[in-house]
């Protein structure tokens, strides 16, 4: 028995493709750059994940026991397969082996809080799954499902994400207080001035998420009944207009803060002290 033309059109006939679309072969009328941004957005991106995935598994160079500065791409180091001195938490964990990273506990939640993260499906929609590139440019996806099916329902669970990272930002803020107390006892470098203002930026970021402004005062009713929740909703609404700009210098300061911590423990370069 054959199905209804119409049935056939529906599934077939989407998007740009759709019954009521103009009929334009082109994929766009555009002529200026549109792909220069979904272009430096990919790479941007892809920068970031290859640096991040290779130091993962270096497991060197991520401890500065003088000081007591470590990468956060590390913390918390929880195994035995830790350096002596990088677990501020124990090591609950025996040996590791070397295909699983050092901070293989929280890795996969700041993955998934970044992952599904609302401006950055924004970005990698549009710059790696083209959906859609720019404006006024057919995307080449015949369907769409939205975020309602295997993998993408998972961005569903972006508030839970957003708890384990306030967590993983405590932990990373914990590792930057202690690192003002090196084997000299206290002290200030470059060193931790750097992680210091990698932290703060975190919690730009963090606290700037959707999930924590609709946390504090999304679901209330009348603001005038919880003036203290309103005060932290409205600090809160302010940073989160600037949600996209601290998700991407938050990439770049975990770089050079890693980047850093790899050049002092390596013996590259030597830590800039202003006090001991």
């Amino acid at each position: 028995m054959s199905r209804p033309a119409s049935s056939v059109a529906s599934r077939t006939a989407a998007g740009v493709g759709g019954p009521n679309r103009a009929r334009i072969g082109a994929r766009t009328l555009r002529t200026d750059r549109w792909w220069l941004p979904p272009l430096l957005t990919t790479l941007g991106l892809a920068t970031f994940v290859i640096y991040a995935t290779i130091r993962s598994f270096m497991r060197e160079s991520y401890w500065v026991a003088e000081h007591h500065y470590l990468t956060p791409f590390y913390s918390p180091c929880l195994s035995d397969s830790c350096v002596p001195g990088s677990s501020h938490f124990g090591t609950p964990f025996g040996e590791l082996p070397g295909f699983i990273p050092l901070g293989f506990l929280v890795l996969p939640f700041l993955l998934g809080f970044r992952l599904t993260c609302y401006y950055y499906r924004k970005a990698y929609y549009r710059s790696v799954w083209l959906s859609p590139p720019a404006c006024a440019v057919a995307e080449p996806h015949a369907r769409y499902t939205g975020e309602t099916r295997l993998p993408l329902i998972i961005q569903n669970a972006h508030r839970y994400f957003f708890y384990v990272a306030l967590v993983i930002t405590l932990i990373n803020t914990y590792d930057a207080i202690l690192a003002f107390g090196g084997e000299a006892g206290f002290g200030v470098g470059l060193g931790n001035l750097v992680l210091l203002a990698n932290v703060v930026l975190l919690w730009c970021y963090t606290l700037s998420c959707h999930s924590c402004r609709h946390a504090v005062g999304g679901r209330l009713k009348h603001f005038s009944k919880h003036p203290v929740r309103y005060w932290m909703w409205t600090q809160i609404t302010k940073i989160n207009d600037r949600h996209m700009m601290f998700a991407w210098i938050t990439l770049g300061t975990l770089v050079l803060t890693d980047l850093y911590v790899w050049l002092v423990a390596s013996g590259t370069i030597t830590d800039l002290r202003f006090i001991n």
